[in-house]
């Protein structure tokens, strides 16, 4: 959707909305429009920014958005930049808003806008194509560090959130959709697709699910979710945050880099920036191959459940490799 059509189905339900939060003199300009809209809002009297999200129905209850900001304060008070809430003037931390537009009612809430440049972004330039491990190292060691503050965190009661077990991301109905049924797959795909599903149903749920290797992750930690500010990295858009395992956190880093050249060193990279960190078993990095299937598995079922998306040229390839990927695996397991 283009800026002009997400301003004019969510813009009057957007500046409505933000007259419950104390910004004077709001204005609004539209940024995303993806799983939610959101709207980069700033205060005409102090110029601050902040980033004003309409959730998506249906997506995460109130419960569930209230755990998300539970788990982002819990990460900055362990000196993580992570997104800062801005309360309503009444107290809540979201606001229903009718969106006349679409006929919905949206919960919007508001969190302090992070400058930075987007790393897929920074990344794309030529001249930085030799910085890209450099820049891997230190995702890698981010990542750890998230991991380190949710192993030894322990949520307060109430906190709901989903969990990305074997059910949650292979089961008959996983969290992201049916990828088996996506569009671009031929008949034989699909049924390679299933039988490389259910191997890893088994695989998965033969894991452990110690606070060692599950817990509390972004999910969804690539390079389009992280900005680079005075030489370091900054975690944004934690609506995909879950129970999951860490290496599936780790897979998410790293699968949109499998098709590029400098792969083995980008991946050694991360891993080594990791350890730096947080110690990472060779038994649970030996799992980085399943779950990078896995995650290939996930994109596809999240686009079968949008096909207003187009993903452009990147699918065809992520298909091929999928083929590949689960033909060695059952290869491997049969």
């Amino acid at each position: 959707m283009e800026r002009d059509e997400a301003e004019r189905l969510f813009g009057p339900a957007a500046r409505e909305a933000a007259k419950a939060f104390p910004v004077d003199e709001p204005r609004l300009t539209p940024v995303t429009v993806s799983e939610n809209v959101t709207f980069r809002l700033t205060d005409g009297r102090t110029g601050e920014d902040w980033v004003l999200r309409l959730h998506r129905p249906g997506y995460h209850s109130e419960t569930e958005l209230e755990a998300e900001r539970i788990w982002t304060s819990a990460l900055r008070a362990a000196g993580l930049a992570a997104p800062e809430p801005l309360a309503a003037r009444d107290g809540r931390a979201f606001v229903p808003q009718a969106v006349a537009g679409t006929g919905e009612v949206r919960l919007v809430g508001v969190t302090r806008w992070i400058e930075g440049e987007v790393l897929d972004d920074f990344l794309a330039s030529p001249d930085r194509a030799g910085e890209r491990p450099l820049w891997f190292h230190r995702l890698g060691a981010l990542v750890a560090r998230t991991h380190l503050q949710s192993e030894a965190w322990t949520p307060p009661p109430g906190f709901a959130r989903t969990r990305l077990d074997a059910d949650g991301l292979m089961g008959p109905a996983p969290r992201w959709g049916p990828f088996w049924d996506h569009a671009a797959l031929t008949a034989e795909d699909r049924d390679l697709v299933i039988r490389a599903r259910d191997v890893l149903h088994a695989r998965l749920s033969a894991l452990p699910q110690d606070l060692a290797v599950f817990g509390m992750i972004h999910a969804d930690l690539h390079p389009g979710n992280l900005l680079v500010r005075d030489g370091d990295l900054a975690i944004i858009d934690f609506d995909d945050a879950a129970f999951g395992w860490r290496v599936y956190d780790i897979a998410v880093a790293l699968t949109h880099q499998q098709a590029a050249p400098d792969f083995a060193a980008v991946r050694d990279a991360f891993l080594a920036g990791y350890r730096q960190v947080r110690d990472l078993p060779e038994a649970e990095a030996a799992q980085l191959p399943l779950f990078l299937l896995v995650r290939s598995l996930v994109q596809l079922g999240w686009l079968h459940e949008r096909p207003e998306i187009d993903p452009g040229e990147w699918l065809e390839p992520r298909i091929a490799q999928i083929r590949l990927q689960s033909r060695a695996l059952l290869a491997e397991a049969w």
